[in-house]
């Protein structure tokens, strides 16, 4: 999940095909550290793209959190004043014309040639400079002899050591660790370079070379059918001879411009992408693409969609773990409780023995020896001096009445909260499940009628429009999962069919899913996969297995007064089952 120097490359390789001889026709500064220019694609490139309107829009952001570059067709709103920076780019480059577009090796460094008339109408050329390095990206503008005119983010002395941008000042790349250039390396040069240090393989392949993240170094092990834990100083000469040719295939790769963009998905959300074929992951669970701004524009916006999820959910994760909190509490004081009435039937007894034997205890006596009618064993029963042997028995006898009344009642309110507790375990999974609004919206509104959130004065049920999760198993049956208890209600009791085939994960909150039938016996690679799902979407997501039960629908039954999705099954078959499913393929609901 780096922007490293390869999909710069790749992005390059796309940027020099669709840009170059096009003309900037707007230039705009929607964020403080990020351009938007729009270019008149030429009308050789506007055949060859088969692009309507023959414009297209070159996104570059300095952020320091997610620098950024990719092509895009949609627009954003721009400040109605222009800052400075911006304004400056207008004067010397707005209907400019694209000479060029480069990368200096592998550096995560783009610079594009702009070619422009100047105020006595002569022919110049500038150079806007993208470095997309981390926190120290910046967007650099600089005239032909690369002396600064200006920057988006201004970098004095006082700020870094190592070079200024400011005004009049040189540019250049600065060279803050000793890393090659890859595309430059030779067998005897790379084997040296990288099996010298003393460390994983995958992590001197990285260290050692520009551009390469951890994700490609990875690759190259794995290309090279080695492990990329193994120590450098492990590897054979045969290991490290695969590992060249592994490195060398992906140079080769990079210098043709041969590029392969793919995302690759984990429990379906994206985990990593790269330029190049990612091989070490499941092919089932890789997306191809032949566009890399494409690419950049579906990952960053599936990850800020998770992001922004849960960020809306922190109150609803809030109100739930505070009453979790309270009634794990609660129930922890409760259960303390019924433990010290557990002696409540020996006060009892001590009741029974006293009026029974009472008379032989000697007056102002401590204690009474007796033998206890119900196990025939003797027992030593403590006295009050003060009290005669009557008053003592009537003593134990409210105590153990005291205790026994505890009990009772503690053994109704540990159930009630202890159903109370499962049912926030619940609401929390389902937190965790979320995917859009709209199941943020359903999850709120099973708190609101549990009691948990106050619905606003005046305020109306929200209509519900969130689905459960469709998948289709290998072998063509229809899977659906609930994403919390109110679709957990409704697939069970009013979606399934009799014969439908339920799962659920044992002993643990998590979504109920059905397996739609239609009158046909399940194989048993549908039950496998039905069960994983159970799994993923269940508390124990995280583990590499989970035992999941399942039953036929009709054996499934509802609790009387229970929270919804409370259910009780009686016959069951249960496996322990992995919670990976990025090989079942999932339907648009």
């Amino acid at each position: 999940m780096a922007f490293d120097g390869i999909t710069i490359a790749n992005l390059v390789h796309d940027l020099k095909r669709c840009l170059t001889d096009g003309r900037l026709s707007k230039i705009a500064q929607p964020e403080p550290d990020e351009l938007l220019l729009t270019v008149k694609m030429s009308p050789e490139r506007q055949r060859e793209m088969g692009i309507k309107g023959g414009q297209i829009r070159l996104c570059i952001s300095a952020s320091a959190s997610l620098p950024l570059m990719y092509l895009t067709q949609e627009n954003k709103p721009a400040p109605l004043t222009a800052p400075s920076f911006c304004m400056l780019l207008r004067k010397h480059l707005q209907n400019g014309r694209i000479v060029s577009v480069s990368q200096p090796g592998l550096e995560r460094v783009v610079i594009l040639e702009i070619e422009h008339l100047d105020e006595m109408g002569d022919l110049r050329r500038k150079k806007l400079v993208a470095e997309l390095m981390g926190k120290h990206s910046n967007l650099i503008f600089c005239d032909e002899t690369d002396t600064i005119l200006d920057s988006i983010k201004h970098i004095s002395s006082m700020m870094s050591s190592v070079r200024e941008v400011l005004p009049g000042k040189h540019w250049f790349i600065p060279r803050t660790q000793e890393k090659a250039d890859p595309l430059t390396l030779d067998r005897s040069a790379f084997l040296e370079l990288v099996f010298s240090r003393p460390m994983d393989c995958f992590r001197a392949i990285y260290t050692s070379c520009t551009g390469i993240s951890p994700t490609i170094a990875h690759e190259i092990c794995h290309r090279a059918k080695g492990s990329a834990d193994l120590s450098t100083a492990a590897c054979g000469e045969k290991t490290k001879e695969a590992v060249w040719q592994a490195f060398s295939e992906i140079m080769d790769a990079v210098r043709g411009g041969n590029f392969t963009p793919c995302i690759v998905y984990e429990n379906n959300s994206p985990a990593e992408y790269a330029s190049l074929l990612l091989t070490s992951w499941p092919a089932a669970s890789r997306r191809d693409y032949t566009d890399i701004s494409a690419l950049l524009t579906d990952y960053y916006a599936e990850k800020s969609r998770i992001t922004r999820i849960r960020q809306r959910s922190t109150d609803l994760r809030k109100i739930v773990s505070t009453a979790l909190e309270r009634c794990v509490r609660k129930y922890g004081l409760q259960r303390k409780q019924m433990q010290d009435t557990q002696d409540r039937d020996k006060y009892r007894i001590f009741g029974e023995l006293l009026n029974t034997y009472g008379y032989s205890a000697a007056p102002g006596a401590k204690s009474l020896e007796a033998v206890n009618y119900y196990t025939g064993e003797p027992v030593t029963i403590p006295l009050d001096p003060r009290l005669s042997a009557g008053e003592n028995a009537k003593r134990y006898f409210e105590k153990y009445n005291k205790q026994k009344r505890t009990w009772e009642a503690l053994s109704a309110l540990t159930l009630e909260v202890k159903a109370q507790i499962d049912h926030l375990e619940s609401v929390a999974t389902a937190l965790d499940i979320a995917q859009k609004e709209e199941d943020l919206a359903q999850i709120r509104e099973e708190l609101i009628e549990s009691g948990y959130i106050r619905r606003k004065a005046g305020a109306k049920k929200v209509k519900i429009t969130s689905k459960p999760f469709h998948y289709l198993s290998s072998d063509g049956f229809h899977m659906y999962v609930g994403k919390n208890n109110l679709q957990n209600e409704e697939l069970t009791f009013k979606f399934a069919a009799g014969n439908d085939w339920w799962f659920h994960a044992k002993d643990m909150p998590g979504s109920h899913v059905i397996v739609k039938t239609e009158g046909k016996t399940l194989p048993d690679s549908t039950f496998e996969e039905a069960a994983r799902l159970a799994a993923h979407y269940s508390k124990g997501r995280e583990q590499d297995r989970v035992e999941v039960d399942y039953v036929e629908k009709k054996q499934v039954k509802k609790v009387a007064g229970a929270k919804p999705g409370f259910v009780i099954y009686h016959t069951n078959y249960s496996m322990l089952i992995s919670t990976d499913i990025s090989e079942i393929e999932r339907l648009e609901a």
